[in-house]
């Protein structure tokens, strides 16, 4: 195994994502989707939208899923970066949010182990309001 951080180890032509698909926010109701040799200099943020989607409605164990309807992509954290004391999502750095669909995630910056949170953004922004948890 090299020195090199595992960011970098692979090519942005052959990158791992997680996908955090979040259920509810309350609830803490969350379940990592990882994908393998996304290419981030072609892949847009509207076609890893639909790729996780896909995944969702046709993979088993996703069936508790399928009723959310995700919306919403949102960086959590990139390889070797600092991570958010939140369990679910950091509710701090709205710039995170993926907003055009169009754009590369190679332009946002993506590397190879970077994770998303997938959510429905209606559901955000009233956990935003009142960010309490069932489980506190």
């Amino acid at each position: 195994m090299s020195d090199g951080l595992t960011s970098t180890a692979r090519p942005k032509s052959s990158a791992t994502l997680t996908v955090r698909i979040i259920k509810s926010f309350e609830y803490r109701t969350e379940r990592s989707l990882v994908l393998h040799d996304i290419n981030l200099e072609t892949c847009t943020v509207g076609q890893l939208k639909d790729i996780a989607r896909q995944a969702v409605l046709t993979q088993p164990g996703w069936k508790p899923y399928r009723n959310v309807n995700l919306d919403t992509l949102k960086l959590y954290t990139k390889a070797h970066g600092a991570k958010t004391t939140n369990l679910i999502i950091n509710l701090d750095h709205d710039e995170w949010i993926l907003e055009d669909d169009g754009k590369t995630l190679a332009e946002l910056e993506f590397e190879n182990e970077t994770e998303v949170s997938f959510f429905n953004r209606e559901m955000y922004e009233q956990f935003k309001v009142n960010p309490k948890t069932s489980w506190d």
